[in-house]
């Protein structure tokens, strides 16, 4: 995960001071990008420790178009605790847990009129248009709703993603990020959307090819920074590799959604340990 590592480095080279929402305060950079060829291996950064089951299980969740974030908490992984609790749902006039149109409702019911499923199932027409017509450049998914946005406590920061099928056999895709904790969040980002090409490059009976992550403010939070020099000085280890397992039959949009953690075989992982840093809600 060179590429991880040169982003950090980027930050703290060229990183302003930028007071934020959260009122931690950053250095950010805005406009960067960076690629992660799948073929040599399934990008997870090693120099600390990531909770792979928790991406997995919280990729299984957008798709499955949930904004309940007690079922994630089910599955024992409370990264959205934060904004679930009553002090931040009542602010909108809904009830614990209740996230509002955040990812699983704009990528299974964007445009609806929430809580009804009555909007566009994006995750749905990509697959069946990328079966349909490879060739196509409207290969999208959008999680950014202007008015939906003012109605959550934290409106999608991974905004908008494409993909490309290059010789109808190799599956690519480029995301948008407007917002990046590079500490916290980009990692589990990098992850959760390799993971996403591996699946829908298997219904698709299609490779998977590159991913190419751009960003809009990409910033380090002031608390942070021990943390990220901490990592920086470790050396990373190889990457490990990534085997759907029990999933032969998984095909199309209907596969695409039967796909749970037991299908995942993360083989040869390793790396140093966790490094604890606080969320700034």
């Amino acid at each position: 995960m060179k590429q991880y590592h040169e982003l950090l480095r980027y930050i703290l080279e060229k990183g302003k001071p930028h007071n934020d929402r959260t009122g931690v305060g950053t250095l950010s950079v805005f406009g960067y990008q960076t690629r992660f060829d799948l073929r040599e291996g399934f990008p997870i950064v090693t120099t600390k420790r990531m909770p792979f089951r928790w991406i997995a299980e919280e990729l299984f969740w957008f798709l499955s178009g949930s904004t309940d974030e007690r079922e994630l908490r089910a599955k024992g992984v409370d990264i959205w605790a934060e904004w679930a609790d009553f002090e931040h749902t009542s602010k909108f006039g809904r009830s614990e847990g209740d996230l509002g149109p955040i990812y699983g409702y704009q990528w299974r019911s964007f445009g609806g009129d929430y809580p009804l499923r009555n909007g566009i199932d994006q995750i749905k027409e990509l697959v069946e248009e990328i079966q349909r017509d490879p060739n196509s450049r409207r290969l999208i998914v959008t999680a950014w709703h202007p008015l939906h946005a003012k109605q959550v406590t934290l409106p999608p920061c991974h905004t908008l993603f494409q993909f490309k099928v290059e010789d109808e056999k190799v599956l690519h895709c480029q995301l948008y990020q407007r917002s990046a904790d590079a500490f916290l969040g980009v990692p589990f980002n990098i992850s959760s959307y390799a993971l996403l090409m591996h699946l829908i490059a298997h219904v698709c009976d299609l490779e998977v090819g590159e991913f190419i992550h751009t960003f809009g403010d990409l910033h380090i939070y002031t608390n942070h920074i021990e943390q990220v020099k901490l990592l920086l000085s470790r050396l990373p280890f190889p990457l490990p590799k990534l085997e759907l397992v029990g999933a032969e039959d998984y095909k199309g949009f209907e596969g695409l959604l039967k796909f749970r953690y037991e299908n995942l075989k993360l083989i040869g992982y390793q790396s140093h340990d966790k490094i604890a840093a606080p969320v700034a809600v």
